[in-house]
């Protein structure tokens, strides 16, 4: 029976593809220059008495690469999703055009650039971090494993497997911040 002691590699990989989600969706919200409609997906708007995400209040668009429009399905909350905008730190200046907000992308400078490539680097620690705290989870499993009778092989097999796994998504983050890196710095 001892010998049928398995690590659920599974729930570890699960996790660790959590971690990389969570850090592409960071990723995805820093500015680069380009318009994207997920810039504005973390932005909050106090919609009808409760704080709504941006774009259950107004249909987001990118309708050239250096701007987003959000055009807001009500009247009376135009002036909340402005003001959500200025105060998100976004760094936009909305320009209003009825029911339509413009959403005009400057230029990033040199300064702003590496801000931007050390906060990326910053949400790819985390991950790592993430990451090594799920492996540890996995190592804390195989010592469990090996007090309840697992095989020294086993063992050695279950250690393997864990590192393994994270070691190809270490790999995956450094992938990941190299290429947001780089999109941040190309001019």
């Amino acid at each position: 029976m001892a010998d049928e002691i398995e690590i659920d590699t599974d729930d570890l990989e699960r996790r660790m593809k959590g971690a990389m989600e969570s850090l592409r969706g960071e990723l995805a919200s820093l500015r680069t220059g380009r318009a994207s409609a997920s810039m504005v997906e973390p932005v909050m708007v106090d919609a009808y008495g409760s704080m709504t995400p941006i774009n259950q209040v107004g249909t987001v668009n990118v309708p050239e690469p250096r701007m987003v429009t959000i055009n807001v399905w009500d009247k009376a909350l135009v002036s909340k999703v402005e003001k959500a905008i200025r105060d998100s730190g976004l760094g936009i200046n909305p320009q209003l055009n009825g029911t339509i907000i413009m959403l005009p992308i400057p230029e990033l400078n040199e300064e702003r650039r590496r801000d931007l490539a050390k906060v990326a680097a910053q949400y790819a620690e985390h991950a790592r971090v993430a990451i090594r705290n799920v492996r540890r989870d996995g190592m804390d499993q195989v010592k469990k494993a090996k007090a309840q009778g697992m095989a020294e092989d086993d063992q050695k097999f279950w250690e393997q497997a864990v590192q393994e796994l994270t070691d190809r998504f270490i790999g995956d983050v450094d992938k990941t911040l190299e290429a947001k890196q780089a999109e941040i710095m190309q001019v």
